[in-house]
């Protein structure tokens, strides 16, 4: 087995990440999933919350990302996130705007709108606080 696997973590604006390591923890909808080299290959659903890599036996870098999709391979995970910022950038002002609003549309959802309609606003809540709380991190 190798020491490393590639790690990509791609947003609709850019490639952010493309290399070697050995470790990567990411937030999956489950729960935090850690993925080593070998691992059992899966696709899941990300949550809001932070991508912990490490390399050289150290944590070598955080990224927020607000939610998106995982390919998990023995060599390989790709993360297709709806949104990536490194945690140093995410500003906690920013978050708070994002919280209040999602907060607002949760408010808004009515017992005649569709469970799909609940999920997707209860989801945003999840992400700006996701976003607050690696603010507060950083």
């Amino acid at each position: 087995m190798a020491d490393t696997f590639q790690l990509e973590l791609v947003s609709p604006e850019r490639l952010l990440l493309s290399r070697q390591v050995e470790m990567a923890v990411i937030p999956a909808a489950e729960g935090e999933m850690g993925v080593l080299p070998g691992h059992s290959p899966m696709i899941v659903a990300l949550r809001g919350g932070v991508i912990s890599v490490r390399e050289n036996g150290a944590e070598s870098e955080r990224l927020f990302v607000a939610g998106g999709f995982a390919e998990v391979l023995p060599d390989r995970c790709t993360v297709l996130a709806d949104e990536a910022t490194p945690v140093a950038d995410v500003s906690r002002a920013e978050a708070e705007r994002r919280l209040a609003e999602a907060e607002s549309a949760l408010a808004e959802v009515t017992g005649a709108d569709t469970p799909e309609r609940r999920d997707l606003a209860m989801g945003r809540v999840q992400s700006a606080r996701a976003m607050r709380e690696a603010a507060g991190a950083a």
